[in-house]
């Protein structure tokens, strides 16, 4: 099944044909075994992905409710939560805290910035926090957290570190084995959906909790959810054929699918590729005369928020693209109508985004602007070339 247009958008992303026949296959029942052996292998290449001696949990959703299944296993109403916001979708566990009745605070960045680890530290010296949410790539700024950083400002306080990688997971890593500092300063929970990076349409929530959030949900009285709570959906997770709720059986195939072209891949070579595209695509733009509204030591692998120059209408510049086949999105709150953002992850090739700078190109050569496309695809060859050595 050809994709007949380029779906650059932060997701979802262009889905691959191995992924679209797997989808097409043949609807079993949520309870064959045969099924079950298709969903226990993708769960098993799961915890390997994100390298995890805890749990993994995939059920029929979208990202949100992903969100909203991390906090509501681990922390309680009334307990308290930091969220670590640089963008709209940090913003966004504000809500899913308030519906969970659990008591949160912010640090906002300035849009295109990320919060300094020393501003975490000096929430957290004030004591009672019992997790952390930060969001790994915001896809309303194109701004990435900085792990290395992050992760031991918020461990040595004893919070549990819940990281969004809705729009990170499979193409940044995510190592929730790894050590960042000291043996128990790691990634206690990641939650992401299959969309973006990982490249299934949308539909799955994927959850993963360490052992030590395993036991904050143990040591919560009650989850304020019944379909969320993974003291119901974990004999499931073990047993796939065993019946909580019906699972998105063809979903589960294209999933599966795609858990295997990320395994042959591996992942240090996805992750690679993805920091190389990112940074190969943001110097094509920059030799468009266009901008990339973070700056390039705070910049996502993933996907890019583009300032336009001066002059140029949003809404016929993205109109123009999806009529020559090229989809983008506007930029989001303060930022809307000043530029676009382009996804660049999960299973795309160098070929798509070459074509893609063309289109752009050549869309801002109509509007009065004279551009190099070529020029800007040998841009990005390069940098790509010179970060994959």
């Amino acid at each position: 099944m050809p994709n007949k247009e380029m779906l650059l958008i932060p997701g979802p992303t262009p889905v691959v044909d191995e992924i679209y026949e797997a989808l097409a296959r043949e609807t079993m029942s949520h309870t064959d075994m045969r099924f079950a052996g298709i969903f226990s292998e993708a769960l098993a290449q799961t915890k390997k992905m994100f390298n995890t001696d805890g749990e993994v949990f995939v059920i029929a959703g979208s990202g949100t409710l992903a969100m909203e299944m991390a906090l509501a296993n681990t922390v309680a109403r009334g307990e308290k939560l930091l969220i670590v916001s640089h963008g709209y979708f940090g913003d966004r566990f504000i809500g899913v805290a308030k519906a969970l009745g659990i008591e949160a605070e912010v640090l906002t960045a300035e849009w295109g910035k990320q919060i300094e680890p020393a501003q975490i530290e000096e929430k957290l010296q004030q004591g009672g926090f019992k997790a952390v949410t930060v969001t790994h790539a915001d896809t309303s700024t194109g701004v990435a957290a900085n792990l290395d950083k992050v992760v031991p400002a918020v461990k040595k306080y004893g919070a549990l570190f819940i990281l969004d990688g809705v729009c990170a997971s499979a193409g940044l890593e995510e190592d929730m084995g790894k050590e960042y500092g000291a043996p128990d300063y790691k990634i206690d929970v990641v939650l992401t959906a299959s969309q973006k990076a990982i490249g299934v349409p949308p539909g799955l929530a994927i959850v993963v909790l360490s052992p030590k959030a395993l036991a904050a949900r143990e040591a919560m009285d009650v989850c304020n959810s019944y379909y969320m709570d993974i003291n119901n959906w974990s004999p499931i997770m073990k047993e796939p054929q065993k019946y909580f709720a019906t699972h998105p059986i063809n979903m589960i195939y294209g999933y599966a699918e795609a858990m295997k072209i990320i395994a042959t891949e591996g992942t240090a070579a996805r992750y690679r590729r993805h920091i190389a595209i990112g940074k190969g695509i943001r110097a094509a733009i920059r030799s468009m005369g266009m901008e990339i509204f973070a700056a390039e030591d705070v910049a996502a692998p993933t996907l890019s928020c583009i300032l336009y120059p001066e002059g140029i209408n949003d809404v016929e510049f993205r109109s123009t693209l999806a009529k020559k086949g090229l989809i983008v999105a506007g930029l989001l709150a303060a930022l809307a109508g000043k530029g676009f953002r382009l996804g660049h992850m999960g299973n795309t090739t160098n070929d798509i985004f070459c074509k893609a700078l063309q289109i752009i190109a050549e869309t801002l050569t109509e509007m009065g602007f004279t551009v190099d496309g070529a020029k800007a695809c040998n841009v990005f060859h390069d940098v790509f070339a010179a970060n994959t050595k």
